[in-house]
């Protein structure tokens, strides 16, 4: 299993070597002048979650249109995995007894 800090991966969309290896190259100086700040870390998810679910379920946030979810059928779930290895940018939900809205 490859890990960010083995050197022998390369991602291959990365804009340059060091990127290849996983590792960010920024110029201290330029973040200085301008005081820029960088942070790391996951973002604060309970902040938020209540208010998401509650629009959710009351209909004001469609989930699937803001994570480009498509609905599949058990019978389509094997073209939906090639896709899904390809590289497609989108998600599959499958629906084998047709019970989540398309």
């Amino acid at each position: 299993m490859a890990t960010l800090n083995d050197p022998f991966v390369e991602y291959s969309g990365a804009v340059d070597d060091a990127a290849k290896q996983g590792s960010l190259s920024i110029r201290i100086g330029l973040g200085w002048a301008k005081s820029h700040s960088f942070t790391t870390g996951q973002c604060p998810v309970m902040r938020y979650h209540r208010g998401l679910m509650q629009m959710i379920l009351h209909g004001k946030a469609e989930i699937a249109k803001a994570v480009n979810a498509t609905v599949i059928t058990l019978d389509d779930a094997p073209q939906g995995y090639k896709d899904f290895d390809s590289g497609v940018a989108k998600k599959f939900v499958l629906n084998p007894h047709g019970l989540v809205k398309s």
